[in-house]
């Protein structure tokens, strides 16, 4: 029986992946080196699998060196599943927390862009409040106000 083999366009479009991004991958070694003919690179089902469970790992926000020890994990799972999904949920944990501490950052961010763009309809500002942030001439208080940077 022969196995199925993907040159990289289909499999690129298979895995809804970037052909950039799979040859990335391929040379940080989250996938394996694919079989080469002549000019073209052969993938196996095995890495098409691969590839998709990369995918869904970066769709959840893990780090490169995360999903390596999650793939490492998916190999060992079979001789001990329950230290493989302990080690797991330790990783996705560790995730879940840098999730968090962007999403903090984030409404940081809505909170001093929210301000500034309702400054632009306040008349105490000469100029652009947005351009005045951006340069520093104005900084933003705790929760998001602004006030004249002291030189």
């Amino acid at each position: 029986m022969t196995r199925q083999v993907f040159a990289i366009g289909p499999l690129s479009q298979q895995c809804g992946c970037n052909i950039e991004t799979i040859r990335y991958y391929e040379r940080i070694g989250l996938i394996p080196l694919a079989e080469r003919r002549g000019r073209y690179r052969y993938y196996t089902y095995e890495d098409a699998e691969r590839l998709r469970f990369i995918k869904r790992a970066r769709a959840l926000g893990f780090a490169i060196e995360e999903i390596r020890d999650l793939l490492r994990l998916t190999k060992s799972g079979s001789d001990d599943g329950v230290d493989a999904c302990a080690d797991a949920k330790a990783i996705a944990l560790s995730n879940l927390n840098n999730v968090k501490a962007r999403l903090d950052d984030l409404k940081r961010m809505e909170a001093v862009l929210t301000d500034t763009i309702s400054a632009c309809d306040r008349d105490i500002f000469q100029g652009c409040p947005i351009l005045a942030t951006l340069s520093g001439t104005y900084k933003t208080g705790e929760h998001g106000q602004l006030t004249p940077k002291s030189m």
